[in-house]
Order: C-alpha cells, then structure tokens, then sequence
C-alpha cells in the first residue's frame, strides 16, 4: 500500500468519524421537560391547590379526609377530587357515582357526601347498606334519590373517565395526593407520601415558590 495511499485513506476515515460525531446527538444534553398535564395544574383563579385520587370505602382516605379538607380550608386553596375506587373494594364504585348524582345538585353537597361517606365507613358494609345510607342522605337534605340513580350510565362513564386519568398519571393506590402550583419558581407538582406529616409543609413550600415566581 503506498505512502499516498494511506494518507488518502486516514483522511477519509477522519472524515467519516467528524461527520458521524457532528450529527450524533449528546446524550447528556438536557431535553425538555414535559409540559405539566393539565390535572396537576390549579383550578383558573389559584396559584396553588390540592389534589386528590380517593377510593371512598378506602380506611387510609377515610382517615386521611379531615386532615385533606382541613388543609384547605386552613389555607383557603380548592381541594380537586377525582374518584379512583379500587377493584377489592365492593361499593366504592357505587358510592362515587352516588356522589356524582348529589354533585349534579351542587358541588358543595357532592362534596358533603363524600364527607359524610367517609365518616360512616365502618358503618357501611355492602351496597344494601350503601344504598339505605345514601337515601338518608337525600332525604335528610329534602331530596328525593331518583331509581335509578344513573339510567344513562352518565355518572359511571365519569368515575370511570378519572379512573383513566388515574392510571395515566401513575395512580395506584389511594389516597394519592398532589400539592399543585402555577406560577412557580420550584416544582409545578409535589406528590404527598405523607399527608399527616407532609401535608401542612408541601403546602407551605408551594406558597412560597409560587409567590416568588407572581
């Protein structure tokens, strides 16, 4: 092989390494985040709020409900709920529907519902209880529980419409609870492993980074 050709031949082989290096990628380049979906975003009108994924014959949301709603109150932030009942759990289903048909009267009574399902789990133990339970509840409030409840599916198709979303963001066990903030100058999205211990002082970090972010 001659002199001249060997330089010929290194030279391209340079070539070809320059080029493949020019258009390869870093791979240790930052890309993008995502963009925030928009169930972890605040309601229009709040920079900061809580949300929640809850199974309404779940012990742990049961327990945990006074500690949620009392942190929004305390903080005067909107608490976001969407229904996600567990398959093991015979009447969640049911009961979240029921809470759509009382969420169909007003907000502030679906929400009243669920309050009260809460505080009287371990009194409800079937769908015939459940049932009994939510008529109460209608009459108590001068309502009359129409049978059936849900002839169109309308209120099933929703429970089911925040299950999806559930699973899309990753929810597998209840409750699941994010701090949410927009502006912010710290994380858009803070997810509460902890509420009785994490709750208050997610709450207070996100305050703070979005203030400084307005």
């Amino acid at each position: 092989m001659s002199f001249s050709f060997q330089l010929h031949f290194r030279a391209f082989l340079f070539g070809t390494f320059a080029a493949f290096f020019a258009v390869t990628p870093n791979v240790n380049a930052q890309t993008p985040q995502s963009p925030t979906p928009a169930a972890l975003r605040p309601p229009a009108g709040s920079r900061v709020a809580i949300v929640e994924f809850a199974d309404l014959e779940c012990p742990f949301c049961g327990s945990m409900n006074s500690t949620v709603t009392a942190a929004a109150e305390k903080y005067h932030i909107p608490l976001v709920r969407h229904d996600f009942p567990l398959s093991m759990h015979p009447w969640a289903f049911q009961a979240a529907v029921d809470a759509r048909w009382f969420d169909s009267q007003s907000k502030k009574l679906g929400e009243e519902y669920r309050n009260a399902v809460f505080s009287n789990q371990s009194s409800i133990y079937n769908l015939g209880v459940l049932h009994n339970f939510t008529e109460d509840f209608a009459s108590a409030h001068k309502l009359q529980l129409p049978s059936p409840i849900d002839p169109q599916n309308k209120f099933a198709d929703e429970v089911k419409a925040d299950q999806a979303l559930g699973l899309k963001l990753g929810v597998h066990l209840t409750p699941t609870i994010w701090i949410v903030a927009s502006p912010t100058k710290g994380a858009p999205y803070t997810e509460v492993k902890d509420p009785q211990r994490d709750l208050y002082t997610t709450i207070d970090q996100a305050l703070a980074d979005s203030k400084a972010a307005k």
